[in-house]
């Protein structure tokens, strides 16, 4: 099977661990174990939960306790409508192996995280892209959809809130995409792994797997919540597609560890402190972002509604990766390319690690426009 390389992870892989100041990083600044065990009030306990587990392959679909622990972040899902899956890139590649074949037409919005246009495609699907809009702040036209959704759409994919802009959809106009989706029969996938980091208010949005019959809804323990290093994610559906997709799972996953089965199952019985704690980071950062971006006139963005990441757009007449990799060079700051998004003249920034790195980042960066103009 070809499949396009995966332009974000290529990236990373060979400039993240060369960078001083990471503008990159997708992740809201990381716990350790013992940060998380603080917010959890779980150090005295944590001994007598881990000390007896057997080293075994564990509960094939996530131990009771996680997908139970998982299904409390949704309104009306319960364990039997979780899948636990090797984090959210595996929960997305399960999602379209289950539904997606040779000649399905998919509706991707764009851009996005690539996973969602390159492996349907790799499928043999026809991927149809809806272009997100800087004029529109990034929200999809629901006309658009109804346009590219012809009759017989086997599946309409989309990040929300979005990567890489920080836009985010609120419920009329999921309710709106829906509509759209439930008139052709198609199965929408939301991968919601920002889903809890809006810049307003102390809820998180609704989620597709709550809204509609065929919502399928991917998180992870990555990005809100911190724990990348657990690789740990979920898909949240209807049955018949998780039971499609664990025909596939016992191929490439068997089991998550056990010990990252606990860990998750100890941070989603506090989620509430965790998200606002995440909250707090990027709320904090994007003001300080925004109050940067005013006093640089050769950038311009729309300022994200949730997440943790932006497209900046430059003026400079250089194309996105030669931008970022000088940029690199001559500062130590990383950003990643429009380019690995399919678009130029512009960077992603992840404004969501610790403050001092980014307020120092960005004092980097503008030394380097300041060169460049």
């Amino acid at each position: 099977m070809h499949i396009t390389p995966f332009a974000v992870e290529q990236w990373m892989n060979e400039f993240e661990t060369r960078c001083r100041y990471n503008l990159a990083e997708t992740c809201v600044a990381s716990l350790t174990v013992a940060e998380l065990l603080d917010l959890a009030g779980a150090r005295a306990t944590l001994m007598d939960e881990l000390l007896p587990l057997k080293m075994t392959y564990g509960a094939i679909e996530g131990s009771e306790r996680l997908r139970s622990a998982i299904a409390a972040l949704y309104d009306s899902q319960r364990p039997g409508n979780v899948l636990v899956t090797h984090g959210a890139i595996g929960a997305n590649a399960l999602v379209y192996q289950a539904l997606v074949g040779p000649g399905d037409r998919v509706v991707s919005v764009v851009p996005t995280y690539q996973q969602h246009t390159s492996i349907p495609e790799s499928l043999g699907a026809q991927v149809a892209r809806l272009e997100l809009r800087a004029e529109d702040g990034y929200l999809p036209d629901p006309a658009e959809l109804r346009r590219l959704a012809t009759p017989g759409t086997r599946l309409i994919a989309f990040t929300n809130p979005n990567n890489p802009t920080g836009s985010l959809m609120e419920r009329p106009l999921l309710e709106e995409l829906l509509a759209v989706a439930d008139r052709v029969g198609a199965y929408v996938l939301s991968d919601e792994v920002y889903r809890g980091t809006n810049q307003q208010g102390e809820e998180a949005t609704p989620s597709v797997a709550d809204l509609y019959a065929r919502g399928i809804s991917t998180g992870s323990m990555s990005k809100a919540f911190s724990l990348a290093g657990l690789r740990l994610g979920w898909i949240c559906g209807p049955a018949e597609v998780l039971r499609a997709a664990e025909v596939h799972r016992d191929y490439n996953t068997i089991s998550v560890g056990v010990i990252d089965d606990l860990l998750a199952s100890i941070a989603l019985e506090h989620a509430g402190a965790i998200l606002e704690r995440s909250r707090r980071l990027v709320r904090g950062n994007l003001a300080v972002l925004d109050r940067w971006m005013q006093g640089e006139a050769s950038l311009r963005y729309v300022k994200p509604r949730a997440g943790t990441v932006a497209l900046l757009h430059y003026a400079q007449p250089i194309d996105a990766r030669a931008f970022c990799t000088r940029l690199l060079e001559e500062t130590g700051v990383l950003f990643t390319p429009g380019s690995a998004f399919g678009l130029e003249r512009c960077v992603r920034i992840g404004y969501a690690n610790h403050a001092p790195v980014i307020a120092a980042g960005l004092a980097e960066v503008s030394r380097f426009l300041a060169a460049l103009a």
